[in-house]
């Protein structure tokens, strides 16, 4: 079986996005959600350079969910191909957990979206298929994390926890109790802490 990882961004509340996602607002309603979360790619690339790569470096395929892949409505279930252009930034398979089936969609880079719609396990047993031996990367949102911590499928997840709080939206760890980490490793800026955990199991 292959080492399942999990990187994302979050508020010190727990939140990853705010209320109300779309494809003009993708991280919700919150002021300024985006530079609070993700400043620290674009203001600060060259001092997270490592954090920013280790990821895509490692990961031999990813599994998002719908909402992560496209916002709702009929333009997602025809035509939209995610939101990050012909050239999508895993350069991997890519499982999209999804209610409605599609074809598989071939993008630049190398990245390819499969529709999954039969549940969480049988995106991981096709993901591991496909990574080839790398570890299988959770790439969100948070009730995608959360299904998988639910389900004591992550082995190891990266935190990188933004100096601010959201207060309402999509949040990590919703409804899980009892989960015990041990910190692998830590590091950061003013904009943003890297904390690495290993999932006791």
């Amino acid at each position: 079986m292959s080492k399942v990882i999990c990187g994302i961004t979050m508020s010190v509340d727990g939140f990853v996005a705010g209320p109300n996602q779309s494809e003009q607002n993708p991280f919700g309603d919150v002021p300024d959600t985006e530079g609070l979360l993700h400043s620290w790619m674009f203001d600060e690339p060259e001092r997270h350079a490592a954090e920013l790569a280790e990821l895509s470096s490692v990961a031999g395929a990813y599994i998002m969910g719908r909402n992560m892949y496209g916002p709702a409505g009929e333009k997602y279930d025809h035509s939209w191909k995610g939101w990050w252009g012909d050239d999508p930034p895993f350069h991997a398979p890519v499982f999209v957990l999804t209610h409605k089936s599609r074809d598989p969609i071939l993008m630049e880079g190398g990245t390819t979206f499969t529709f999954v719609p039969d549940g969480i396990r049988a995106a991981l047993k096709q993901a591991e298929k496909a990574a080839g031996g790398k570890p299988v990367a959770i790439a969100g949102g948070a009730n995608v994390v959360n299904q998988y911590l639910a389900a004591n499928a992550i082995d190891e997840l990266w935190l990188h926890i933004a100096p601010g709080t959201i207060g309402q939206g999509a949040r990590l760890f919703d409804q899980i109790p009892n989960l015990r980490m041990e910190p692998i490793s830590l590091s950061g800026t003013s904009l943003i802490t890297h904390i690495k955990y290993r999932i006791i199991k």
